[in-house]
């Protein structure tokens, strides 16, 4: 089991960004027993990207604003990590066209991380791990998804889930702080639980791939479209968010009642409602962004941190634990401590 304490980092800020556009899933009109699914995922509505907007434009205006409020010189950013799932090209990496975009040094550590639900986790210990000799002062970790342009709209699984958003979390060395405590986990046996078939180099794009694909009720896509098997992944999530909190807490002998505040990932509110009582932890404890922005991939823990906690985490020291879980299949979860963060208003984009 991949367990880390990763001393003298921290986060100093959050920012989040979404896109303007807000698409109500109440008007869908060719998705079955759509009050019945709205009720059980518990998104009413999403952000959507616009064609011409990638996850960097939001992660870049998420990253400008929080730069501006920490008042931070540009100058003294020595690393950036980009975690998306959907960057702007295959190659080049996305994390050096960040980097020249928001004007740091040449001489900034730059790194993309290809991962989804479990992604803003892995990013914190990647970063911070780089981090906690002081070689690297001060950072960013840049954290979000477009996951609505690869949803097909006859897919009743995934496009009333999904919504847009991208983060900025800042990190800085402090040679005195306790850190971040980790337990990380991964299983590709169940890779196609959610996968995109073709366009990459396993099975090329090909002229079958844009061929829609009536799978059932509710259900078509292409091969170039998002398949997500809900049952394979509702029966992973409810049994490793548990696991993989609880872990934490008995390695690292955590009281789980000094938690202020537990941010899982914005899965549906039906498997985050079962992960919580499985956890047996009080609503208040678990704030939720899932209504108004539905499942945004990695940005959902930062994104739930900006809307719906903002004001505590602004003001004193909290204990926090976050939990990522999905596509991989991976998860990780996290034990920090903030103080007085800096989390400017949600940015919208376009």
């Amino acid at each position: 089991m991949a367990f880390l304490h990763i001393k003298n980092v921290s986060i100093r800020g959050v920012a989040a960004c979404v896109p303007s556009k807000i698409e109500e899933n109440a008007g869908i009109t060719n998705i079955p027993d759509l009050e019945k699914l709205i009720k059980t995922i518990g998104v009413e509505r999403r952000h959507m990207a616009k064609p011409e907007t990638c996850t960097s434009d939001l992660c870049f205006e998420a990253a400008q604003k929080l730069i501006e409020e920490l008042n931070w010189d540009k100058n003294d950013i020595e690393g950036l990590v980009f975690v998306s799932q959907t960057p702007d090209y295959i190659l080049p990496a996305t994390s050096p066209l960040l980097q020249n975009r928001l004007g740091l040094p040449h001489d900034c550590f730059t790194l993309d991380i290809s991962l989804g639900c479990s992604g803003y986790i892995y990013g914190l210990s990647t970063l911070a791990g780089y981090m906690q000799t002081g070689g690297i002062k001060k950072a960013l970790l840049l954290v979000g998804d477009t996951s609505t342009k690869v949803c097909s709209a006859d897919d009743k699984i995934t496009y009333p889930l999904f919504g847009d958003a991208g983060t900025a979390t800042a990190l800085e060395y402090s040679d005195d702080d306790e850190g971040f405590l980790f337990h990380l986990g991964s299983d590709g046996g169940g890779y196609k639980s959610i996968i995109i078939n073709d366009g990459s180099y396993r099975n090329p794009y090909n002229n079958a791939s844009l061929e829609m694909q009536h799978i059932g009720d509710g259900i078509s896509r292409n091969n170039l479209q998002l398949t997500l098997d809900g049952m394979d992944v509702f029966s992973f999530g409810i049994s490793k968010a548990p696991e993989t909190v609880n872990s934490l807490i008995s390695k690292f002998d955590i009281n789980k009642d000094s938690i202020d505040y537990f941010f899982f990932h914005q899965a549906n509110q039906m498997m985050n409602e079962r992960i919580r009582k499985k956890l047996q932890l009080p609503e208040e404890k678990v704030p939720y962004s899932l209504k108004d922005f539905g499942n945004t991939s990695s940005a959902s823990i930062p994104l739930t941190m900006v809307t719906q906690s903002a004001a505590e985490l602004k003001n004193g020291d909290k204990q926090i634990i976050a939990c990522g879980f999905g596509v991989g299949l991976s998860w990780g979860s996290v034990k920090c401590s903030t103080k007085n963060l800096i989390i400017p208003h949600l940015i919208y984009h376009g």
